[in-house]
């Protein structure tokens, strides 16, 4: 066996229910696209929630919303993604920056590529809306630390399943809720980006622990001495 400084990633007792989540996460984030494909109007359930308007919140809540959307712009992302690598690395936990990393940028990447092929749209023509990203983007990063908190803290399956899962709740609730009320998103493009999170951070997360694995397995490898 080979020591590891730092536990994995993807702790040993989520892999299976966290493989299953993803499984029906990409099942609700095809049956959306599929749905609401080369549309620029809300759906039944956009319109049953709330029809999304320039203006939608008022202050003092407006600034809320705002704070929050920034945290998903390009500079409000980056700040984030650093300072969590940052704090990765002062901890000696390169596996862990490395999931961050990836973490934060392939889910965000993923809805980019979606936006592409279901071609939904919001206040006009080129506004891609479905998935959200800004709502992909922070329920990863919340996967991402709930995840590193779990197998810092050796939570068992049931206790750490809970903790993922309501990070992810909090996380994609907070932020959907903002690109609603600011009227950059319908309703299901931010199930859609919370589902997408959902739907890769565990395969991220276990390639980014195999890779790891086997780069340490090398790694001990090379330091045997040879035998004559």
């Amino acid at each position: 066996m080979t020591g590891r400084p730092v536990p994995t990633v993807l702790p040993p007792p989520l892999r299976g229910r966290l493989g299953l989540l993803a499984a029906l996460a990409w099942m609700v984030v095809v049956v959306l696209g599929v749905a609401y494909a080369g549309q620029s109007e809300p759906g039944a359930v956009d319109s049953w929630i709330v029809r999304p308007t320039v203006d939608g919140v008022r202050p003092p809540w407006r600034g809320v919303a705002l704070a929050m959307d920034f945290l998903g712009e390009p500079a409000g992302s980056t700040m984030l993604v650093v300072a969590l690598v940052a704090a990765c690395l002062l901890l000696r936990s390169p596996r862990a920056a490395v999931f961050v990393v990836a973490g934060a940028g392939l889910p965000v990447a993923t809805t980019t590529v979606l936006k592409s092929l279901v071609g939904r749209t919001i206040h006009g023509p080129g506004n891609l809306s479905y998935p959200s990203g800004h709502t992909a983007f922070a329920t990863a990063l919340a996967l991402v630390l709930a995840l590193l908190a779990t197998g810092r803290l050796g939570l068992g399956g049931t206790a750490g399943a809970s903790l993922v899962l309501a990070a992810a709740l909090v996380a994609g609730a907070a932020m959907g809720g903002a690109e609603v009320a600011l009227g950059a998103h319908y309703p299901t493009d931010a199930l859609g980006g919370w589902c997408t999170a959902l739907a890769v951070i565990p395969a991220i997360a276990w390639l980014v622990d195999r890779a790891a694995d086997r780069m340490a397995d090398r790694a001990a490898d090379a330091g045997r001495p040879e035998r004559n």
